[in-house]
C-alpha cells in the first residue's frame, strides 16, 4: 500500500505526465520516501564512492541532502524540472539534463558515482538502453533507488547489479537501492 503523498504524485503523473506534473509543481516537490532515501545511502555508504557524485533526476535535492548530513561536499546534481529547487534547497549547483539530452550525450563531467533516486522507472522502457550506456560514460557506479523493481538494468548485456538493499515504509512497502557496475569498463574494453 502506498503513502497518501506518494498516492497523489502518481495519480498526478497519471493525469497530467509527467512534464505537466513537474512544469506545476516543481518547486513544492518533496520526495515521500525521504526517510529510505536517507537510511539506504548511510546503512550502504561502504558500497558506494561518495566523493564526487552526480544526483540524477535530483527532485528537491533529497539524496544530495543526505550526502551532506555524512560529511560529503562533491556533489551536484542533475533535473529538467527541479533544478531551482534543488540550488535552493541544497546550495549546489544542478544542471537540467533530461533524459534524452543525456542519450544524446550532453552531459558533461566525470563523477564517482551517478545516484537516480525515483527516476529512472520513469524513463521509457525503449530509451533506457542508450541512456544507461551513456550515464557509464561518466562514472563507473551507478546507483537507483526506487520504489519499484523498475528499472532492472541488468538485464542490459554488461550491466552487473553488485550490491542491493531495500529499506520499508511504515506501511511495509520496499524501496530499493541497487548498486550498478559496467562489466566492460573493468574489463577495460
Amino acid at each position: 500500500m502506498m503513502d497518501k503523498k506518494d498516492e497523489a504524485i502518481r495519480i498526478k503523473y497519471e493525469k497530467l505526465g509527467v512534464e505537466k506534473y513537474y512544469k506545476k509543481y516543481a518547486f513544492k516537490y518533496t520526495n515521500p520516501h525521504f526517510l529510505q532515501i536517507e537510511e539506504l545511502l548511510i546503512n550502504n555508504e561502504k558500497h558506494i564512492d561518495y566523493s564526487k557524485v552526480l544526483d540524477f533526476c535530483a527532485g528537491g535535492g533529497e539524496a544530495s541532502k543526505v550526502l551532506q548530513e555524512l560529511g560529503y561536499k562533491g556533489m551536484m546534481g542533475s533535473d529538467p524540472f527541479t533544478h531551482k529547487l534543488y540550488k535552493r534547497n541544497v546550495k549546489r549547483p544542478c544542471e537540467k539534463w533530461s533524459f534524452e539530452e543525456v542519450i544524446r550525450q550532453k552531459m558533461t563531467g566525470d563523477y564517482s558515482s551517478i545516484i537516480c533516486s525515483f527516476g529512472m522507472h520513469l524513463c521509457e522502457e525503449k530509451k533506457l538502453y542508450p541512456l544507461t550506456l551513456e550515464l557509464f560514460q561518466h562514472a563507473p557506479t551507478l546507483v537507483i533507488i526506487t520504489p519499484h523493481k523498475r528499472p532492472i538494468l541488468e538485464e542490459i548485456t554488461g550491466i552487473e547489479k553488485v550490491h542491493e538493499d531495500f529499506a520499508l515504509t511504515p506501511k511495509g512497502k520496499k524501496v530499493r537501492l541497487k548498486v550498478y557496475g559496467n562489466v566492460f569498463i573493468k574489463e577495460g574494453k
